[in-house]
């Protein structure tokens, strides 16, 4: 995802916004994680069996039938659908972005014993370093303002994805780093009247409470044999992604009525281009 000159204004904000905390008393211990006093206004989840379309490689004029979509946060909300804005909040985006940070924060990338930067080889994608609450609160300067431009582009909801970086992270991250990091996320977004989504990470569902998210959005929870566990956590609340026809079939059989189960291309292409695959349960 390319750096615009919004994410500019937004890392600009960031660092005022950590000058201002640095004058700030000390919230005392504990209150990093638990959320208490944080604003939570008109948060709004979606409805459980709300059909969805995964639109984060270009959007497009959504499918006859679909109510939400997902869009990367560069990208306009649907007009009338309940809009779920994409972050990548614990990785930064490849190509470009991965300059942006280096010559920005370098310092907030994780990094190995070496001092290199720890990579997603799968999309070529450095880990933030959520390690510490220093750092985790330097990073939501920088995160944290494109949840507010979620917000007043219209939004409904805010998918931060990569919750799981810590399992990629060579040992250097936890559990415990994600779920911080996660509820700062969540406390900002609810200050903004935005519901947030698990991505993924069946593992930290246990974790919710701490978390504070309001929803979820799985890739492949059917092929994976994850969605009962999401159903449960959510009460239905889950747009569940999958890139298999087998996968998407068996998980419309068995979770259908429970979960919002969609087929998409691996590469979620823009409707019209070749390879373009989009349906529902």
């Amino acid at each position: 995802m390319r750096i615009s000159s919004r994410d500019a204004r937004a890392a600009l904000l960031g660092v005022l916004l950590l000058l201002t905390a640095a004058c700030a008393p000390d919230p005392g211990p504990g209150d990093e994680g638990d959320g208490r006093g944080a604003a939570r206004a008109e948060v709004r989840p979606p409805a459980p069996g709300t059909a969805f379309d995964y639109q984060l490689g270009g959007a497009y004029p959504p499918p006859e039938g679909v109510r939400a979509v997902a869009r990367d946060r560069t990208a306009e909300p649907a007009a009338g659908l309940y809009n779920v804005c994409y972050v990548n909040a614990f990785q930064t985006q490849p190509d470009e972005a991965v300059d942006w940070w280096h010559e920005n924060h370098p310092e907030l990338l994780l990094r190995d014993a070496d001092g290199e930067p720890v990579v997603d080889e799968d999309w070529d994608e450095p880990l933030l370093d959520i390690s510490s609450q220093s750092k985790r609160t330097a990073l939501l300067g920088i995160v944290g303002p494109w949840i507010d431009a979620c917000a007043e582009d219209g939004y409904d909801a805010v998918e931060p994805d990569n919750l799981d970086s810590f399992t990629r992270s060579e040992g250097l991250l936890t559990a415990d780093h994600a779920v911080a990091f996660a509820r700062l996320l969540t406390d900002r977004a609810h200050a903004k009247g935005l519901a947030v989504a698990q991505k993924n990470t069946a593992e930290l569902l246990p974790a919710r409470a701490r978390t504070g998210f309001d929803f979820a959005v799985a890739e492949e929870c059917a092929r994976y044999e994850e969605c009962g566990e999401f159903a449960d956590a959510y009460d239905g609340r889950v747009f569940d992604v999958e890139y298999r026809e087998r996968d998407f079939a068996a998980g419309c059989r068995t979770w259908g009525a429970r979960v919002s189960m969609t087929l998409r291309d691996l590469d979620v292409l823009p409707a019209g281009e070749p390879g373009y695959v989009h349906r529902v349960c």
